[in-house]
């Protein structure tokens, strides 16, 4: 028999006493908390990922600087996002004397593809606006310059990856319909999916909606 006492109940502020301090930590790069920030979802050879993007302004003039370990397919993606923003904006002012700062986290991994075009344009209107999007919001998609969302690949490891950092809602083009039914339904539990078409239902998924200068309040 055991000499010592142990108490029969284990609190959470006792697990690090246990098992000693995570050796990661979800969720601190996965919550948009400031404007300029979006939840993307991304696939890698390892399977699915989470990339919290961040754009800033920056002085210039309408110019465009991307950090993150890019590549050239993501580089498009961006470019084609800022270029997007601004004709959807319709604004020539806001961008004149500035420029913006685009980044992705986890610089020392390489990251390629178009999937990252809905987010990039997400945190990039999001600055533009001064507010941040709407919480528990993750999405994939590639963006076209006229604000087509078209399909991705890797939706389910997406999926997977959104729900381990405790993502409940995903936005995803309804170009992977067809996909998505083929993912079993113990992968889909626990999320609500937003199939999409075009960046306008992304835009009004996102921000708070305003009429007559009042913001409406989403129905949970």
């Amino acid at each position: 028999m055991l000499k010592e006492k142990y108490s029969k109940e284990i609190r959470e502020k006792d697990l690090i006493d246990y098992l000693g301090a995570p050796p990661f930590v979800d969720d601190r790069m996965t919550i948009p908390k400031v404007p300029g920030t979006a939840l993307g979802l991304a696939w890698t050879s390892a399977g699915g990922s989470t990339l919290l993007i961040e754009a800033v302004f920056v002085p210039g003039k309408g110019g465009l600087m991307l950090t993150g370990q890019m590549g050239k397919m993501m580089e498009e993606s961006a470019n084609i996002a800022i270029s997007f923003v601004k004709n959807y904006l319709d604004d020539s002012k806001l961008f004149e004397n500035k420029s913006i700062h685009l980044h992705v986290p986890d610089g020392a991994t390489p990251k390629d593809g178009p999937s990252a075009g809905i987010t990039m344009a997400t945190a990039i209107l999001s600055l533009a606006k001064g507010e941040t999007i709407l919480p528990g919001f993750g999405m994939t998609g590639e963006l076209t310059l006229t604000g087509e969302v078209l399909a991705i690949g890797g939706l389910r490891e997406k999926i997977v990856a959104a729900k381990r950092v405790g993502v409940k809602k995903i936005i995803f083009p309804k170009d992977n319909e067809k996909a998505f039914q083929e993912i079993p339904d113990y992968v889909k539990k626990g999320v609500q999916f937003f199939p999409v078409t075009r960046f306008e239902e992304v835009s009004n998924l996102v921000f708070k909606q305003k009429k007559n200068g009042i913001i409406k309040k989403k129905k949970k």
